[in-house]
């Protein structure tokens, strides 16, 4: 962390992580501090802004939200305090239906939609961490987007609570969202070079 002393057999909590101001952008996964630089790409960029651009158009009239990184979400383990939960996640994507979970901080609680753009740096993190802690919140839909593969797989939540078996789509497809009735995404746009 820069000029911070982290001990990485501590478990921190979002009090330590707002105190934290080394210039640089930090996620805790059940209090594990991960650091999310370098910062992204510019293909990164471009494909967060397309995917951005379609919900928010979809959005503008109605009653959900979408937040693009940085926007904190606090995803608490049960009712503790704001300080005293330890995963702050910052997805590229959020999408949040539940106004009473919004305040200035960003969100408390799981998201209905997230999106996360795999990196190298990231991969792992997204598809094993963030991915089970996202499945214990209950964020209805999970989509992670794989630029190398111009591919996007979905996860959506089962009744028993579980993330079944994601739907793939390729860049020339259009990706339905489950979270709403009749919202589709192109990816040609979302890929385009």
């Amino acid at each position: 962390m820069g000029p911070l002393a982290v001990d990485l057999r501590k478990t921190y909590v979002y009090r330590d992580y707002l105190g934290w101001d080394d210039g640089e952008r930090w996620e805790l996964i059940d209090g594990a501090p991960h650091n999310m630089t370098p910062a992204p790409s510019r293909r990164h960029q471009e494909m967060s802004g397309e995917l951005f651009r379609q919900f928010a158009n979809y959005l503008s009239e109605k009653p959900c939200r979408v937040y693009a990184a940085p926007f904190d979400v606090r995803i608490p383990a049960g009712e503790e305090a704001d300080d005293d939960i330890t995963t702050v996640v910052q997805p590229d994507i959020s999408i949040v239906c539940d106004r009473s979970k919004l305040d200035d901080l960003g969100c408390r609680g799981a998201p209905d939609l997230i999106v996360e753009i795999l990196s190298p740096a990231t991969a792992k993190k997204d598809m094993k961490y963030k991915f089970n802690r996202y499945e214990r919140a209950g964020v209805r839909e999970y989509w992670l987007v794989d630029p190398m593969a111009n591919t996007v797989m979905v996860f959506t939540l089962t009744a028993d609570g579980r993330y079944g078996r994601p739907e793939i789509y390729a860049e020339e497809e259009q990706v339905r969202v489950g979270i709403f009735e009749d919202m589709t995404v192109e990816l040609r746009s979302v890929f385009r070079e």
